[in-house]
């Protein structure tokens, strides 16, 4: 069996994908449950379960019990890190090399794990030092820090409230595909002009045409009110 690779973190590269995920997990989801982590990794729980074991051997991760798991101060540094990778990636994909909005995640997945503190420095300041990715997402900076602008998904909204979308947080391609063409991008001005109940879909308006979008899809778009 050939070694597992190493990504720039000195970790293998399914251990960074794992910190990172569970990291992206709980910033979006509150908490980072086995179950999603199986799903966002599309691995099997028992694999997820084996892996966890060894991250947590490794002092990265804490495992509790109904709660899911938690990356410890040294799982989220590295975590921190390779999404500060992935980030950059994707900036330098949609700037540079132009490739569309809506397709950079999954190949910046792949970057993510070749690209050294090094290199990621000179990425960002080619780049000019972004604050976020090209859906809104902050970019960690050399330290570690991150910084989050204040918004709230979608679906937390009311029919007459005005919004400048900030970020996406799922960044599977044919949603963004989606939600580009309905002009659904960082920066988009839009306004909420209903919203059924019991769950049911929210018409929005953006850029003089309305929409109706599922509650699903709404969670994943944030925004602040203006």
């Amino acid at each position: 069996m050939s070694p597992q690779k190493t990504g720039g973190e000195g970790q293998s590269e399914p251990a960074e994908m794992y910190l990172e995920t569970i990291y992206r997990l709980a910033e979006n989801e509150g908490i980072a449950r086995t179950t999603a982590l199986a799903k966002s990794l599309g691995v099997s729980p028992g694999a997820v379960t084996n892996t966890l074991a060894s991250l947590e051997a490794q002092g990265l991760v804490r495992r509790r019990a109904y709660k899911g798991v938690e990356l410890t101060p040294k799982g989220r540094a590295v975590a921190l890190r390779v999404l500060r990778r992935h980030r950059l990636a994707e900036q330098l994909l949609t700037k540079v090399l132009r490739m569309k909005w809506s397709d950079v995640h999954e190949t910046a997945c792949k970057l993510e794990h070749a690209m050294n503190g090094e290199l990621t420095n000179a990425v960002e300041r080619l780049l000019e030092h972004p604050k976020t990715c090209p859906h809104g997402n902050p970019i960690p900076d050399e330290t570690g820090r991150i910084r989050m602008e204040n918004s709230q998904p979608l679906s937390d909204f009311q029919p007459k409230d005005k919004a400048v979308l900030v970020r996406i947080t799922e960044e599977r391609s044919d949603m963004l595909r989606y939600l580009a063409s309905l002009g659904l991008m960082p920066g988009a001005v839009l306004e909420i002009q209903e919203k059924a109940p019991f769950d049911g879909p929210m018409i929005v308006k953006v850029m003089g045409a309305s929409y109706a979008l599922g509650r699903n899809v709404a969670s994943v778009v944030e925004a602040r009110r203006i």
